[in-house]
């Protein structure tokens, strides 16, 4: 009986060396809490800033759907604002989630950068990089109200393409931000609210889940 249960420890580690090996599983869940904050302080800024722009005047009938909202220097200056906004968000977000994420490799001994990083780094940005090109073509065309649930649909693909690499978790987190894309793209006049919704929320609500299943443990035993 004894020498059962060794050679199942045995497996047991094996089978865990071989994944260490071959996944990333170095995500942190505090990562996730900080993106989604940084996502919805930028949906905030961007709603607080369209005010008086978009909901006094043009909200009720349909927000960018019109032609006339799409030109002209006042609409040029609120584009480069959502820029400016989601530029500083993303960089806050990928800042501090390499921040997070180095440390928690750090407390289990594991590599930050290795092969398997790399692998899941290349897969999450090709559909990114996909997906941002698109929606320069989206607005090359005019269709603004859809850039909105367009990079929420690209960067749920980009999750389930790279979770081959990491944690499995992140897929399930992938799908709901596709269904809610899906739906912005339906609900047009609420973009910015699915938008927050997808980056916002359900990034701290998965990243308190990732801590409370793989970290919280770890920081009670130090």
């Amino acid at each position: 009986m004894d020498q059962k249960n060794e050679h199942l420890q045995d497996l047991h580690e094996i089978r865990s060396i071989m994944e260490r090996s071959s996944r990333f599983i170095s995500l942190s869940g505090l990562s996730g809490i900080f993106a989604g904050c940084c996502a919805l302080l930028g949906a905030l800024s961007v709603f607080l800033y369209q005010q008086d722009f978009f909901y006094g005047r043009y909200y009720n009938h349909g927000i960018f759907l019109k032609e006339d909202l799409i030109s002209g220097a006042e609409f040029s200056r609120f584009l480069a604002f959502i820029f400016i906004d989601g530029f500083l968000t993303l960089f806050l977000a990928i800042f501090f989630g390499i921040i997070f994420t180095a440390r928690n490799a750090k407390k289990k001994g594991l590599s930050f950068w290795n092969s398997s990083a790399k692998r899941m780094v290349i897969n999450l940005f090709i559909p990114l990089v996909t997906g941002g090109l698109f929606c320069l073509v989206l607005l090359y065309h005019r269709q603004i109200y859809l850039i909105a649930p367009i990079t929420l649909i690209f960067y749920g693909l980009a999750l389930i393409n790279a979770s081959k690499y990491t944690i499995d978790d992140i897929r399930y987190l992938g799908i709901c931000e596709i269904v809610l894309g899906l739906a912005g793209s339906i609900f047009v006049g609420y973009g910015l609210l699915f938008w927050a919704f997808g980056f916002g929320v359900l990034h701290i609500i998965y990243g308190l889940k990732m801590y409370w299943k793989y970290e919280r443990f770890d920081n009670k035993s130090k």
